[in-house]
């Protein structure tokens, strides 16, 4: 996946205030909970799984992840997930390379509330302001039920289904959306 290229609009953005979220770049401060999500066994059941912690904590930057499109998702002060938006150049599947992909990882603390959706929705309406008429690909293991549920909820439709890493996968896409 490449970095996002959002041309004139700057990085990262004003923080994005939803109903109970910000969406914000990331600092050094969220190192931790990047730890966290990124070693946890529950995050990466549908991802192929979790790196060991010790490797994560040795390879991860004081600022992690401080690149464009990679919104921090913050309740009452304290990362809880992330949303990623990427250019997927390498995609697996032809439908989807060079498409906008929208990935998503919250930690299981926050699973259940709703914090997905809510995040997801702003960064994709950041989105349609600053790159406007571009259509979205998500790709999610179609065993991942909530995944599933999500997708739908943010208007994704299915364009096929295939298999990589020894499961099936899905791959949706979101109609462009006029900008902001």
């Amino acid at each position: 996946m490449e970095d996002l290229d959002l041309g004139a609009a700057v990085w990262p953005p004003v923080p994005i205030r939803t109903e109970r979220l910000v969406l914000r770049g990331s600092r050094e401060g969220d190192r931790a909970a990047f730890v966290d999500l990124l070693s946890s066994p529950e995050v990466h059941t549908y991802l192929g799984g979790a790196r060991p912690r010790e490797e994560v904590e040795r390879e991860l930057p004081g600022a992690p992840e401080d690149r464009p499109g990679t919104f921090v998702a913050e309740l009452d002060g304290a990362m809880v997930g992330l949303v990623l938006l990427r250019r997927a150049s390498g995609h697996h599947r032809p439908a989807a390379a060079g498409a906008l992909d929208l990935g998503y990882l919250f930690l299981p603390r926050a699973w259940g509330a709703g914090y997905a959706a809510e995040a997801c929705t702003a960064a994709l309406a950041w989105l349609a302001g600053v790159l406007p008429g571009e259509p979205v690909v998500l790709a999610t293991q179609s065993a991942n039920t909530a995944s599933m549920r999500l997708a739908a909820r943010l208007g994704f439709t299915e364009l096929e289904r295939y298999r990589a890493w020894d499961a099936e996968q899905w791959l949706g896409i979101r109609p462009p959306t006029p900008g902001a």
